[in-house]
């Protein structure tokens, strides 16, 4: 049937390739060559590519992963050695996914988001959505049967496999990576992708045993890495995005991965994950409202000290190594940082700025006028006033300062506190006093013929609280 299936894409391709084709796509036959002789990896990991500060791993013939090279058009769950240093903040295989079509070698991607953890409570899982996804570690099942349709199985829906960047049979919005190879790197170690710290976090109720919690992120996306590499063909076009944990995960990722792949086209796009300007050398929060965080995920996730030696292994020292200009005491220098490696590169961030979600986790156990306001209005209020100096103050100014990264900031969804624009569908994300929608974002960062970057803030504070919710967004809010 899927042999079936793809002969028939293959057959409507061809006569809509002149209209249709971007660079990385295939035609008629060699789409139909794929299905009965897989392509095999052609830029398998070198030698070279194997040291250094978090390297890469050839592939091992001796461990079956799981992965049917001809099985196209169906998630597969791709398991991972251990000897690859993988695994979940509780010590439980890592495994993930991969999405092959056989008619592109362009390949996106997707980091899930889902929230962080630096105590026993979050990584737990006893702080709930304010802790961090998939304590238990990653059920063999987990985005295989992603239907949004399918509210019997509503639990799938938690996942952010339901974004039209990944979802290839969403029923109102498509965009064009969902079309592509895709490969989703779930997320079970609390530390937005970046963390290499094994941690012990004690029960402060004294009742339970001590947590061993592996902050293992880092080496988890490199044998990621490491398996596409080795097992499918470079891509021509490469997108690395996400959503919240995912998306600064896709951003602390980009420069390492971007520089394996060397694909000739580049996207990162950046979904609710900013990393604000805070320097680790300030004392200033009012000025700089994230520093404490920034100061408390570091100690938390990494061994890196301002003062360390800087050819110790650690995931900000390995920052520094492969990006030129990126500054250890100031993470948010990245932005400046990549957009000077990968100039020809398409860059993008995006974000409500009402956020009611990651703006929590910045902010909130870090000021006491914040945490301990007895109502949900007035302490969100405080969140969105931080949030979006924090935006207007520590962010945009670095993002004008480049020649390649877009950014587009609207009010507010009901729905999902105002968090991930790019999740479940790309409604209700206009901007209507500039004319503007996610689409036109989306359609400006992933473009291989290039063009200025699109650069918007909504300033109308009123419109989008009205009529900004439908009957479809309260169930899947209601049943999860």
């Amino acid at each position: 049937m899927n042999t079936l299936r793809c002969f028939l894409m293959a057959s409507l391709l061809v006569a809509s390739w002149p209209l249709l084709a971007e660079p990385g796509d295939y035609g008629f036959w060699k789409t139909l060559g794929n299905l009965f002789a897989p392509e095999r990896a052609n830029d398998p990991v070198s030698f070279s590519e194997t040291q250094g500060m978090y390297p890469l791993q050839q592939k091992d013939s001796n461990f079956n992963d799981g992965f049917n090279p001809g099985n196209y058009d169906n998630w597969q769950k791709v398991d991972v050695p251990l000897s690859s240093g993988a695994m979940c903040g509780n010590g439980s295989p890592f495994k993930f996914f991969v999405y092959r079509v056989p008619d592109t070698n362009n390949t996106v991607f997707y980091f899930e988001g889902g929230g962080a953890c630096w105590d026993y409570e979050s990584c737990s899982g006893q702080a709930g959505i304010r802790g961090a996804r998939n304590p238990n570690g990653i059920p063999d099942n987990y985005v295989q049967n992603i239907n949004l349709l399918d509210f019997q199985n509503s639990a799938n829906l938690g996942t952010a496999a339901a974004s039209p960047i990944i979802y290839t049979h969403h029923p109102y919005n498509q965009f064009k990576t969902g079309e592509w190879n895709i490969v989703y790197v779930p997320y079970c170690t609390g530390d937005i992708y970046v963390g290499d710290k094994t941690v012990v976090y004690e029960d402060p109720t004294g009742q339970n045993d001590d947590l061993i919690w592996h902050h293992n992120g880092l080496r988890n996306v490199q044998a990621v890495t490491s398996w596409v590499k080795n097992n499918l063909k470079k891509p021509t076009q490469l997108a690395v995005t996400g959503c919240s944990a995912g998306s600064i995960g896709a951003l602390m990722n980009y420069s390492k991965l971007r520089g394996h792949f060397e694909s000739s086209y580049g996207y990162l796009v950046d979904d609710s994950g900013p990393l604000y300007d805070a320097p680790l050398t300030s004392t200033d929060t009012q000025r700089h409202p994230s520093l404490p965080l920034h100061r408390e995920v570091l100690s938390s996730w990494t061994m890196f000290s301002a003062n360390g030696d800087p050819s110790e292994e650690n995931p900000i020292n390995m920052l520094r190594e492969v990006t030129p200009g990126f500054d250890v005491n100031r993470l948010a220098s990245l932005y400046g940082g990549l957009s000077a490696k990968f100039p020809n590169d398409r860059l993008g961030i995006t974000h409500f700025l009402a956020d009611g979600n990651f703006s929590s986790y910045s902010y909130e156990r870090f000021y006491d006028d914040i945490e301990n306001k007895p109502d949900t209005d007035t302490k969100l209020n405080k969140l969105r006033e931080k949030w979006q100096q924090d935006t207007q103050d520590n962010l945009i100014p670095l993002l004008a300062a480049t020649g390649n990264w877009s950014y587009y900031f609207p009010m507010y969804r009901n729905f999902n506190e105002s968090h991930c624009t790019t999740v479940l569908d790309f409604r209700y994300g206009e901007i209507e006093e500039l004319g503007l929608s996610l689409y036109d974002f989306m359609n400006n960062v992933v473009n291989y013929r290039g063009g200025a970057p699109l650069r918007a803030v909504e300033t109308d504070k009123v419109s989008d609280y009205v009529n900004n919710h439908d009957w479809f967004y309260d169930l899947i809010e209601g049943l999860l």
